[in-house]
Order: structure tokens, then sequence, then C-alpha cells
């Protein structure tokens, strides 16, 4: 404590009252009274870093599953018919689970609309695909691939990983836009190197669903307990190593890699990380009011 002695005679820490002394002016025995290091500091603990990764890894799960899928779709190893039956279950799938968490809003007049909905991105799609499939007949196949490979980086980094979204944060921010745009138009590129319109349309319905329909889902799942949680990390990132490692081994394991790093090491340096965090606060600070 400082003594009210050490103090300047009259001189108080008001702005808006008249003294002797500049605004800007601190006794030196108090102006390192009020010093704090990390006042707001909340030290992070290893598993709950791991379950919020778990976002990361399903993210990353997605990216794969859809560029094994579209591999198959290049060489003909995957009936397009087949992926838009998947495409089709797993939307209602999705549907239902949505309801399920969102037991306020599920009137039929809601139902119908989102069916609509549906059916005209359905038909939007399906008329697209001459048109897309088209699209870069002109650009070299490396470029394609660099293309591709940059914008489906960027989804990963602009990917909203938030896990606790209020009702207040139903619309997506500039970061999650962002992200989905740039899905899809790494989608539309790999779409354009197909070699029939069936193809094209299969592998975009598969997009929307998995990098515009997904993300919000998975806001959804984190309110899930913890071991639901696992139990669908678990599921993607199996799906995935399984459709890669059947096209390269290579590949399978640089994911398996990436995603050992992401969820159990990149927590662990996060906190090695947090020791060294030092934020000091003080009198120097821009004042902030405090309004009753």
């Amino acid at each position: 404590m400082i003594d009210e002695t050490q103090v300047p005679h009259g001189w108080e820490k008001l702005l808006w009252k008249r003294q002797a002394y500049p605004d800007s002016y601190i006794p030196p025995k108090l102006f390192l009274s009020s010093l704090q290091r990390n006042p707001n500091l909340k030290p992070y603990a290893y598993w709950p870093l791991v379950i919020l990764s778990c976002a990361i890894t399903q993210h990353l799960s997605t990216i794969f599953i859809f560029i094994s899928v579209f591999v198959r779709l290049k060489e003909h190893a995957l009936d397009p018919r087949s992926l838009v039956c998947i495409s089709v279950t797993c939307y209602f799938m999705g549907y239902v689970t949505w309801n399920t968490f969102d037991v306020k809003q599920n009137d039929p007049e809601r139902h119908l609309k989102t069916f609509k909905s549906s059916i005209m991105m359905f038909l939007v799609l399906m008329s697209l695909s001459p048109v897309l499939r088209t699209l870069s007949a002109a650009t070299s196949p490396d470029s394609i691939w660099a293309l591709a490979a940059v914008l489906f980086i960027l989804n990963a980094l602009l990917s909203d990983y938030r896990a606790n979204r209020t009702e207040s944060d139903i619309h997506e921010g500039l970061s999650s836009v962002l992200s989905m745009n740039a899905a899809v138009s790494a989608s539309v590129v790999l779409a354009s190197r197909l070699s029939t319109d069936v193809s094209v349309f299969a592998l975009m319905l598969f997009s929307i669903q998995s990098f515009a329909l997904f993300p919000m889902l998975r806001h959804r799942l984190q309110a899930c307990p913890t071991v639901v949680w696992l139990c669908i990390t678990t599921g993607l990132w199996i799906l995935a190593v399984w459709l890669v490692a059947s096209l390269s081994r290579t590949v399978m394991w640089l994911y398996i890699c990436i995603l050992f790093f992401v969820t159990l090491i990149a927590p662990a340096v996060l906190i090695w990380a947090q020791r060294y965090k030092n934020i000091i606060r003080g009198p120097w600070d821009v004042a902030i009011p405090k309004v009753n």
C-alpha cells in the first residue's frame, strides 16, 4: 500500500478536475503501484484443448475426404449416382440432427421452406453442371491443382472453430463466409476436370454439404457430450484415412502426421508457450471508464 503522505498535496487522479499538475502526471511513488502482470490469464489444461482441437481435426478430415472422392470420380472408380444418393442421405440425417438441437423452431412451415430451398439448390446445381464442366478447359492441370490447394488452405485457415457460439451468432462472420467461398471455389475448379455432367453435379452437391452445411452442424454438435463429440471426430478420421490409404500411402502418412500434430502436439505447444506470456498493465494504459 502507498502511504497518503507520498502523494503530492492536492493531487487526485481525476481528469475532469482542474489541478496544478498536467493531465499525464503520476507521482513517482504511485507510478508502479498499480502494475499488473497477466491480469486476465487463465491457464490452459491439456485435455480440454485436445477436445477443442477436434473441430480442426474434423474439418481437415472433411477436406481429405472430399479430395479422395474427387480422385475416385476422376478415375471412374466411383459411380456419381451413388455419391448423389449418399449426399442426399447425409443431408436428411444432418437435418434431423439439426432439428433435434433446435426444438423451439421445429414447425411445419419452416420444414416446408427448407425443403423448397433444397430443391431449388438441387436444380441450380443440375443446370450449372454443363457450364462448370467446361469452365477451365483451356487451363493447364498444374494450375488447377495449385489453385485448388491454395483455396483449400485458405478454407482451413479462415474456418470458424469456435465452440461457445450463442444464439446471437447465427449469422456467419466474414472469415466463415470467406472460408466457405474458398472451399466452393476449389470444388468448382476441381469439378471442371471431370468428364461427365453427372460427376460434376455429384461433386458440387457433396461440396455444398461438406463446406457449407456441415460446418454449421458442427457448431451444434459441439454441445453434445464429450464422448459423442470424440466418436464423431474418430469416425471422420478413420474414414479419411481409409479413403486416402487406397490412393496414396505417402499422402496417408502425411495426413496422419498433420492430424497427430494438430490434435495432440499443438495443445501441448500452446500450454508450453503460455508460460512466456507477459502482459503488463499500468497507469500508462488508456483509461477504461467504469459505468455503474
